[in-house]
């Protein structure tokens, strides 16, 4: 009886140390929720005649939630969905007209898709990433200042805009550290080669070049199915 008991309890125990190790194993479902900052790389092109020559653009930064789903369709390799709220930018004169104030506001909304290499074993405290992605990029609520139509349009209607949306490659470099058997922390820099055309409601076209780089940490939990 006593022989039954200790097979039993060494049963129980691998069975106890065979799930934790299955931490971020093939088969796991990852979430994760954080904040997530923004910072576009400007490249601005100059908008299009009649414009004073070397009118660019630069664009601020923005922060805001941050949530992913994630699958692991093998024990290193996972595919990942990122959500978010859409994105407020600021625009700047830059160029010619560097100091002129904010010329218009726009969100954008790039929702993310990544297939990831997670390196170590799925039990270790820490797993670094990589991931390549794609962002669709759908920008909406752009919307022109005074200051906007002076450059544009001096003693005209109110100028306004479009940007195009886009489809753009993403990178991300990232890695996650264990809590404990289903939670962890992460954190991750993703790099995206994004460029869009504004088009104007003067007849002026803008190329511009984001790059955006976003830097985020998150609270992540592991879990089997839904």
């Amino acid at each position: 009886m006593k022989n039954s008991v200790k097979l039993l309890a060494l049963a129980a125990a691998m069975t106890v140390c065979s799930a934790a190790s299955a931490q971020q194993g093939a088969g796991t479902w990852i979430g994760t929720l954080g904040v997530n900052k923004i910072t576009p790389k400007v490249e601005s092109g100059n908008v299009s005649a009649p414009a004073l020559p070397d009118t660019k653009t630069d664009v601020g930064s923005d922060t805001k939630p941050r949530f992913t789903i994630a699958y692991m369709l093998t024990d290193n390799i996972s595919a990942e969905l990122d959500l978010g709220l859409p994105y407020k930018h600021d625009l700047y004169g830059a160029g010619s007209i560097n100091g002129t104030g904010k010329l218009a506001t726009s969100e954008v909304l790039p929702p993310t898709a990544f297939i990831q290499y997670r390196f170590l074993k799925p039990d270790a405290m820490v797993r670094p990433y990589l991931g390549l992605g794609i962002t669709y990029a759908m920008f909406q609520k752009e919307r022109g200042s005074g200051q906007l139509t002076a450059v544009l349009n001096t003693g005209g209607p109110g100028a306004t805009f479009k940007l195009d949306d886009k489809v753009a490659a993403s990178f991300q470099l990232g890695g996650t550290v264990k809590i404990n058997e289903k939670w962890f922390l992460d954190a991750s820099v993703i790099k995206t080669k994004l460029k869009t055309t504004a088009h104007y409601s003067t007849g002026q076209v803008q190329d511009v070049r984001l790059d955006p780089l976003a830097v985020n940490i998150s609270v992540g939990y592991n879990f089997k199915g839904f």
